[in-house]
């Protein structure tokens, strides 16, 4: 439980700091697919809301997520929430630097941490590499207290990623609870789908053993890439979509759009209810 505020004096964040990694495109692909497959979340209210939970040394990837979200919601406004000072006001500098351009009018950054200090109830929060330092109970309460925190409307957006972004696992979660988790992939470089292992969400990352439904997944998927083995003829994405053919046969694989299935499956991506991998 977070400490009373004391008066004349700001609470404490609520949280602990990350690492603060970060790189310019590391976020691309959830940021894609946030503006193709949340748009009703983003288009929730007149004025809608985004958060950008602890987004590391640099602002960069804040900046990134208003650039491609304001391209389908152009009245979005995108608060960056860190919980080190020094990262707000790298932030508050890169502002400085482009004020004189007009640009990232509705763009802010802020300290804070999961308390969320912002003036209402956000339609996105992107939490990215944010819970790995945490055990799982404290990941679960992270996102019973964040998603609690969303518009009625709103989706949180929680996973991890490797340090270029070539893969990544995320899990997108509406006020009601946990909806579908997605797992990505720069396919060039994928040996087997369960190299995906690696990037689960602390919720679900030591689950991967067997018995256990994320463990049963990762196993058919690896079966199925290697009955696709035929198509890397055709390149990694061909094997890639003959893997997810296959697997939606024994899984219950999101087909229908915008979460699938050949556009998003192409991008080396394959989306799922929640509930098939849920401890």
């Amino acid at each position: 439980m977070a400490a009373r505020k004391a008066p004349g004096r700001p609470a404490k964040p609520v949280g602990e700091a990350t690492r603060g990694t970060t790189a310019p495109n590391r976020l691309r692909r959830v940021d894609l697919w946030i503006a193709v497959t949340q748009t009703r979340a983003l288009r929730s209210d007149p004025r809608p809301l985004a958060v950008d939970l602890g987004y590391g040394a640099s602002p960069v990837t804040t900046v990134e997520l208003y650039d491609r979200l304001r391209a389908v919601c152009p009245r979005l406004q995108v608060v960056g929430i860190e919980i080190d000072p020094e990262r707000v006001a790298a932030g508050l500098a890169f502002l400085d630097r482009v004020r004189p351009t007009g640009r990232y009018a509705d763009l802010s950054f802020r300290l804070g941490g999961f308390e969320l200090p912002v003036d209402r109830p956000p339609a996105l929060i992107r939490a990215f590499n944010v819970l790995r330092q945490y055990d799982e109970p404290a990941a679960w309460r992270a996102w019973d207290a964040l998603r609690a925190k969303l518009a009625p409307d709103g989706v949180l957006i929680e996973g991890t990623c490797s340090e270029i972004g070539r893969r990544a696992v995320w899990v997108a979660l509406g006020p009601e609870g946990p909806r579908t988790i997605t797992f990505a992939a720069h396919l060039p470089t994928l040996s087997r789908p369960s190299d995906l292992a690696e990037r689960l969400p602390k919720t679900l990352i030591h689950r991967n053993v067997p018995g256990e439904p994320v463990h049963a997944f990762l196993a058919d998927f690896d079966r199925c890439w290697a009955v696709a083995a035929p198509q890397s003829v055709f390149g990694p994405r061909a094997r890639w979509i003959e893997a997810v053919r296959l697997l939606a046969q024994i899984h219950p694989v999101l087909t229908r759009p915008p979460l699938g299935p050949r556009p998003r499956w192409r991008l080396g991506e394959v989306t799922l209810p929640w509930s098939a991998v849920a401890p």
